[in-house]
């Protein structure tokens, strides 16, 4: 968001008398509040935040960022047990551990983003009340956070595709949909950054956002696929189950990684609706960005 500096038209009496008139900062006539050009000049803030985030929530941990490791290795073993070995959900062609990891890893990526980018700007009060600065740099710090724990679980999830082609004799075959996986990414990240920043602008005055937001998430991961295959939604409502932008994110994510099929109508979806989920978030984070630092 574009700056100008100008004359404040009404003075107090003081400041009249002596003849200083104040000046103001005030939002620029850009509609965006994801504006590149400002954004850019404050790459080395948003480099600064984001180390700054990294280290605060490894602080004083005795594994520190093991746990990035230990949260989806966990959650897949509970997993395979109760749903691959009790329940026995089938997912052809693919190992259930397998399945469930690479399901788990672009979800905890986008669910931990949003939940995460919901409470940057209440939980930096102190910043947005002393200084100006691109106030999205606060949700897309966090995001750079979860970059890294992305990361870290990728190296884990390659490892765990090289174990079982290794010692359980599954390959996984090298397609070209592979050189689909950066797109796939760059569109969960656009998703998680437009999410995160336009919940983060409704948590600054409306806090039940950040109360329901936990719920909400929970609910979406079992409605989407990553603990059992699409294939187990009945045929007459996987139409309208591909509509939910996640289907699309994480089935792509798959189909890309391990050589499976891509699902072009559920990633065209998600594609449009993080298009629409970028404007809406601009829009409504440069509005309600004018009251942060009085309601925060």
């Amino acid at each position: 968001m574009a700056l100008t500096i100008s004359e404040n038209a009404r003075l107090p009496p003081a400041d009249a008398a002596n003849g200083s008139p104040l000046v103001a900062i005030e939002p620029g006539r850009t509609w965006s509040a994801f504006d590149v050009r400002e954004l850019w000049a404050h790459r080395e803030l948003l480099y600064f935040l984001t180390l700054r985030d990294l280290r605060v929530r490894y602080k004083q941990t005795l594994l520190g960022a093991v746990w990035v490791v230990l949260q989806p290795l966990l959650m897949t073993l509970i997993f395979t047990v109760f749903l691959g070995l009790v329940a026995r959900i089938s997912t052809p062609g693919l190992p259930y551990p397998l399945f469930v990891y690479s399901g788990l890893l672009p979800w905890m990526f986008i669910s931990g983003s949003i939940g995460g980018c919901s409470t940057s700007l209440t939980g930096n009060s102190n910043l947005l009340t002393k200084v100006y600065f691109p106030r999205v740099l606060l949700p897309a710090a966090y995001l750079g956070t979860r970059l890294v724990d992305f990361a870290i679980s990728f190296a884990i999830l390659g490892g765990l595709i090289l174990v079982y082609s290794r010692v359980l004799h599954f390959q996984v075959p090298l397609t070209w949909k592979l050189a689909v996986l950066p797109l796939i990414m760059a569109l969960m990240t656009v998703f998680s950054l437009s999410a995160g920043a336009l919940v983060a602008s409704l948590n600054v005055k409306y806090r039940d956002v950040g109360v329901a937001l936990p719920v909400l998430i929970q609910l979406w991961m079992f409605t989407s696929p990553i603990v059992y295959p699409p294939e187990q939604v009945p045929e007459k409502w996987r139409t309208l189950y591909s509509l939910n932008p996640i289907v699309g994110l994480i089935q792509g994510f798959r189909g890309a990684l391990l050589g499976r099929g891509l699902p072009v109508f559920a990633i065209t979806i998600s594609a449009i609706v993080t298009i629409i989920l970028l404007g809406l978030a601009a829009f409504i984070f440069r509005e309600t960005e004018k009251s942060f630092a009085d309601v925060v």
